[in-house]
């Protein structure tokens, strides 16, 4: 896009962050219900470095003949800066890795990723009441893309917040410890030991073991599998106790994901978040899903796309696939039954427990 062809955002102070509004000038009369989509930003980038996408994707849909004057749903896009970052920043040599000098990168990278989420849910909670207080309007749709860091956030966001129905994690990871475990190894690390192929690395000074449980608490690998290998999924066949816990991790999946979206976009040539961290939980979530759901329980839709001689970089490419498959979430939004916001006739319509 041209500079011309850029929104300009309203800079709104919520919940005591600043956050960059697109698209509230673009909103019909007619548009009593909205759609939030939400940008997490890059490691060392701030919230202005998602207003080409927010101008994109925005520009597109109100084109469309979906979102004609008469629609009863607009869409808005949102971005705030990740902790430490933009008008957030504390020290700037914490956003930094190991080789950087940053000797607490595990711990820093995790604060600002895990925070990024808390603070997710907390604007989700309030941000109807700072743009629509009049009631005139409702937020019945939360939507998230992120980029790198942003995509570390938009994983654990989408397991975290039921509100959340569908993210877009762009060059992300959903396994943190295996991707810190993997950066500390081509760091070479003291904790990480060759001859044990860093087998004590986790729990170690540079990855502690307070870090460790919060992982299981907040990362999707951590949530489904703690620390332990994911070493091929569940197969069948696998002895009773190993059935249980396929059981188990089955039964939390549709807990945290039932009839969500999501889309997960790769860098062949990644070096920075390389697709081999994300490989094992890919492959065992894509292999869950595709199984029966529970009953009555809606399917959950993951779609992984490797662009090739991709790079850690938000491609052209990506930024196509990322604004169809967001789009068609929007066009979609009815059909979702499990969204605790879904109305129907202005009415909150309880999503099933």
């Amino acid at each position: 896009m041209t500079t011309s062809d850029l929104l300009t955002p309203e800079t709104l102070p919520l919940a005591g962050l600043q956050t960059d509004v697109y698209g509230l000038s673009l909103l019909s009369p007619s548009a009593t219900q909205v759609t939030c989509l939400w940008l997490h930003h890059q490691r060392t980038r701030s919230k202005e470095s998602m207003r080409e996408f927010a101008s994109l994707i925005l520009s597109t849909y109100y084109s469309s003949s979906s979102s004609s004057s008469n629609s009863s749903r607009g869409l808005i896009c949102l971005a705030y800066d990740q902790r430490n970052h933009g008008t957030r920043t504390v020290n700037p040599h914490t956003t930094g890795s190991w080789r950087d000098g940053n000797p607490n990168h595990a711990v820093d990278m995790w604060g600002m990723v895990n925070g990024m989420v808390a603070d997710q849910s907390l604007l989700i909670d309030l941000v109807e009441g700072y743009l629509f207080p009049e009631g005139n309007r409702s937020i019945g749709q939360h939507l998230v893309l992120g980029v790198s860091l942003g995509g570390h956030s938009a994983w654990q966001t989408l397991f975290k917040d039921k509100r959340v129905r569908a993210s877009v994690a762009v060059i992300g990871c959903p396994d943190y410890m295996e991707l810190m475990s993997d950066r500390a190894r081509l760091s070479r690390l003291q904790t990480w030991g060759v001859k044990d192929n860093g087998a004590k690395f986790l729990g170690s000074r540079d990855f502690p073991r307070s870090l460790v449980e919060a992982c299981k608490k907040g990362d999707p690998k951590g949530l489904l599998f703690g620390a332990e290998p994911i070493e091929g999924g569940d197969r069948p066949g696998s002895p009773t106790r190993a059935s249980t816990q396929a059981g188990v991790r089955q039964r939390i999946l549709y807990e945290r994901l039932e009839g969500k979206r999501v889309l997960v976009c790769a860098g062949e040539k990644d070096k920075l978040v390389p697709m081999r961290c994300s490989e094992p939980f890919m492959s065992w979530l894509k292999g869950a899903v595709g199984q029966a759901p529970p009953s009555e329980e809606q399917r959950i839709l993951v779609d992984e796309r490797i662009y090739e001689g991709v790079g850690h970089d938000f491609s052209e490419g990506m930024v196509k696939d990322a604004v169809e498959f967001l789009l068609e979430a929007v066009e979609k939004v009815e059909e979702d039954k499990c969204n605790p916001l879904r109305r129907v006739e202005g009415h909150i319509i309880p999503a099933k427990v």
